[in-house]
């Protein structure tokens, strides 16, 4: 089904994979005369050309990236301009798209949702963006039907911004990294590895772009075959799957934890771009006639089969089949796992419960957003239900389309309404059922969902307040396929459908009528209309010398996923204020951690008021230090730091690192980072990304440790950190920084990016 290759390879003609073994040479002299290095080889991807077109250094090893296009949703634009306008924004550079798909349910905070959507409105208008009301689209399907482009690169706020399937490569990144853009920054990262995808073959009746994705998720994931890296995606399968089948797999890459992801493109593609009315956008785009790659995959589209990721994330995957082959033994295993994740004593997480007559019953069907919510997805879902009931008891089935163009031809075709008939509700274009806002389960209930990510606390469970709830990521033909049979886990490929595949209308005047278009155009008499809830970013201190952080969280799961370190859902509606949305930080993982950073943030207050002996714990710490550092209050930062083995995994949300910074935060400390993102988030919030690699801790939650010559140790380039436990004695242990950029070490000294251009 899928085949990993545990060394790279070359592609010869788009169609044969020679692996980089001790054969390759002569393979490749005997088929093309002459053996290319790696390194010319390696320049003959997609990915290379592309990057070197937006490459603004004269050196493809250390890339200074500007991109064609940025989007932005209604959690993370306000910050990301409220960022922005503290460091000297006049107007947008490029096509800037603002979004209301995030915060256009909730309905927590009274007036705040909407005072948001009127601040971004404001925002399009002066400084020239691109306005998206609330219920038009979900942010990557607008992305794909109005901003996409063979070649073109797109930078996003948020994790899932992937538009590779239309020959864009596109990246999500922290609110920071948009930030530089919109000043005219550049996007610096060493020249990352290229991994090929080899599609062949054609998917069998039933199978859906989710069932291709999730089996990739699970081949590579924990392996970390693709961290960080691009994938690039050809060979003959491609041609046997639709663009917006395309666009399913496409957008799942995120959850292998790779940098981006670009495929070739075709005649397919070209009446893509057509059909919405953009065929300027379309280039035919392939790799070279010999190309080298860092890894390799190969994908038989034949052999995938209907699959299932279990909680608690996108990896933990099996074919529905085998699942239902074997289901105690599987839900056993489950259970166990999902014990370890959730690491509480309030609730029992259980899923044999859902176990009747021998088969395993959900309670709740969701197909949605930028992943399930589209045209083709819910087409054959119709056909599934069509004539069918999802009957009366508990079990609920949602259907989501993605944009309105969307909707307006699932209409036009009678999908809504056979969908409705079947007992099903129709929603507009929204994102709530992928973090947590929208179709929450109840307690001890299991839902089905051809979304992105099962992540524990991720979709309205409260863990440290005994709510637990769980989810398992399908296909939207299989989630139709269990939803007639009222809620029994059934594979697609069981039932007998015909798929009709109606023809896709476009009706772009459905955006004309509604969306701003300002790009060019800004006014800058526009007066911004700020709602109370609109705050801006409380001022942050240059680093000191000396550092003396508190250990106020140690999490010690194996990864611990950004809805983790700051809960998605509820919160959505203080993403515009900082100090209020700071206060939910870790509060499902850890609630004690708010308490304990502000108790720190006291300190480092009094400290630079001079009154820093009023607390004697800290008065203590520094006389212990003082008998071997010759050190003083004034030189000497106080911050907190939490440890974790591998933060960051999932969304780009930059407020998991921001949210710690307002709170006094001063450092992550960690075996490794889950996610280039987190890391990025973390430094452009003035914060250490220190890395500690042996395996038992020198340090427990509530020591102090002490850094000295911290802002010598960052000026210097040096990478290897001497830090102290600080006890009755001085326990001496080493940290890392990894590498930084000239820049990236700057932001930091400078304690965050808005100081740094406000210094600059």
């Amino acid at each position: 089904m899928i085949k990993l290759y545990d060394t790279g390879a070359y592609l010869l003609n788009g169609t044969e994979i020679i692996a980089d073994d001790g054969n390759a040479a002569a393979i490749l002299k005997q088929k093309l005369g002459n053996a290319p290095s790696k390194q010319e080889a390696s320049q003959n991807t997609m990915a290379y050309n592309i990057l070197k077109n937006h490459n603004t250094s004269d050196n493809m090893e250390h890339l200074k990236i500007k991109f064609d296009r940025m989007a932005s949703h209604d959690i993370t634009y306000v910050g990301i301009v409220q960022t922005a306008r503290a460091s000297g924004l006049e107007k947008f550079p490029m096509p800037y798209v603002l979004t209301n798909c995030h915060n256009s349910l909730c309905a927590v905070g009274g007036t705040i949702n909407e005072d948001d959507h009127l601040f971004g409105l404001s925002c399009a208008k002066k400084y020239g963006g691109i306005y998206v009301p609330a219920h038009q689209a979900v942010i990557h399907q607008y992305m794909r039907e109005m901003m996409s482009g063979v070649g073109k690169m797109v930078l996003g706020s948020d994790s899932h911004t992937r538009y590779g399937a239309l020959g864009t490569m596109a990246i999500g990144e922290g609110g920071p990294e948009l930030v530089k853009q919109l000043l005219c920054k550049t996007y610096d990262i060493d020249r990352p590895q290229v991994v090929g995808v080899y599609l062949t073959g054609k998917p069998i009746a039933g199978v859906g772009p989710q069932d291709v994705a999730l089996a990739i998720i699970g081949a590579v994931f924990e392996k970390g075959y693709v961290k960080n890296k691009i994938m690039e995606f050809f060979g003959d399968g491609v041609e046997n799957i639709s663009v917006d089948y395309r666009n399913g797999i496409d957008v799942m890459t995120t959850e292998t934890t790779c940098l981006s992801s670009v495929w070739k493109t075709d005649d397919k593609v070209k009446q893509w771009y057509a059909l919405h009315g953009r065929t300027e956008e379309f280039a035919l785009q392939q790799p070279e006639n010999i190309a080298y790659y860092d890894g390799m995959i190969e994908v038989d589209l034949s052999k995938i089969r209907p699959m299932i990721a279990m909680p608690f994330h996108p990896s933990n995957v099996y074919t529905i089949e085998e699942l239902n082959a074997n289901l105690m033994d599987i839900l056993d295993e489950v259970e166990k796992t999902g014990a370890k994740q959730l690491d509480s004593d309030k609730i029992t997480f259980t899923l044999k419960d859902k176990v009747k007559n021998g088969a395993l019953y959900v309670e709740q069907g969701v197909i949605a957003g930028c992943a399930g919510g589209t045209y083709e997805n819910i087409c054959d879902a119709r056909d599934i239900l069509k004539g069918h009931s999802i009957g009366t008891d508990e079990f609920a089935l949602s259907v989501y389309p993605s944009s309105q163009p969307v909707f307006v031809s699932l209409a036009e075709n009678g999908a809504i309404a056979d969908i409705m008939i079947a007992g099903a509700t129709v929603r507009s274009a929204f994102c709530g059922p992928c973090f947590g806002a929208g179709d929450v389960p109840a307690n001890n209930c299991l839902s089905i969902r051809h979304s992105t990510r099962n992540f524990p606390n991720r979709e309205g469970s409260k863990i440290t307040n005994g709510q637990i709830a769980s989810v398992a990521l399908m296909d939207a033909r299989s989630i139709a396929a269990t939803a007639i049979n009222k809620g029994k886990l059934t594979p697609a490929t069981e039932i007998d459908v015909n798929y009709t595949r109606p023809e896709y209308h476009f009706h772009d005047e459905i955006y004309k009528n509604r969306c701003y278009f300002g790009f060019n155009a800004p006014d800058s008499n526009t007066e911004l209309k700020f709602g109370p809830n609109i705050t801006d970013w409380p001022a942050m201190s240059n680093l000191t010398e000396n550092i003396l952080l508190k250990v106020v969280s140690v999490i010690t799961d194996p990864v611990t996923t950004t809805d983790e370190l700051i809960p998605s859902g509820e919160t959505s509606s203080y993403r515009s204020n900082p100090l209020g949305l700071a206060e939910f930080t870790l509060s499902r993982k850890d609630p004690a951690y708010v308490g304990r950073a502000k108790e720190v943030q006291k300190a480092e207050k009094a400290r630079i008021a001079g009154e820093v002996q009023v607390y004697e714990e800290v008065k203590e710490v520094f006389a212990t230090i003082q008998k071997q550092f010759d050190i003083s209050e004034k030189d000497t930062g106080i911050g907190s730091t939490i440890y974790a083995v591998k933060p960051g995994d999932g969304s780009a949300r930059e407020q998991a690192a921001s949210c710690q910074k307002v709170l006094g935060g001063w450092a992550n400390i960690a075996s490794e980072y889950a996610t280039k993102r987190y890391r990025s988030n973390l430094i452009n919030w003035g914060m250490l990304p220190l890395l500690l690699e042996q395996k038992e801790l020198p340090f427990e939650n509530g020591d102090y440790i002490f850094i000295p010559n911290i802002r010598n140790i960052i000026s210097q380039k040096q990478s290897e950190v001497t830090a102290y436990v600080v006890g009755k004695n001085m326990k001496q242990f080493t940290l890392k920084l990894g590498d930084l950029t000239d820049d990236e070490r700057k932001i930091i000294l400078s304690g965050c990016l808005i100081n740094f251009y406000k210094e600059a």
